[in-house]
């Protein structure tokens, strides 16, 4: 079998396509959270307001997982530029194995905000 080979700047780019994927996440999450501000005016149903609790949770605990990927992050920029400075452009097997590792969490991660984002739109059809 094969192994791939990555290299500092390869990560590094991944990383910054990354980072804009969270930053636009986060803008995404204030617009949603103002659509639920919205709402709270407008509803006094208990059920709905329910609901309505129930996705402030979960965009609270988005932004969190948010918060915790950039950590991620940048905490691996520091490590791929302290290689830089060194002279090294092929990385460390553990570094390497940390990349493919945070890339499927990425993606993961991209599949249940992806379907947060559809149940949310589908009850703002329903009681926008």
């Amino acid at each position: 079998m094969e192994k791939e080979i990555i290299y500092n700047s390869n990560m590094h780019f991944e990383h910054e396509q990354w980072k804009g994927e969270l930053v636009f996440w986060k803008q995404e999450l204030l617009f949603f959270n103002n659509k639920l501000s919205e709402l709270v005016t407008r509803w006094t149903n208990k059920d709905v307001l329910a609901q309505l609790e129930h996705y402030q949770n979960q965009f609270i605990l988005h932004g969190g997982v948010i918060e915790d990927l950039q950590e991620t992050i940048e905490k691996h920029e520091t490590r791929i530029a302290a290689q830089c400075i060194e002279g090294e452009d092929a990385i460390d097997v553990r570094l390497a194995e940390q990349h493919v590792a945070f890339r499927d969490k990425m993606e993961t991660q991209r599949e249940i905000y992806a379907d947060l984002k559809k149940e949310f739109f589908r009850f703002l059809e329903k009681y926008m």
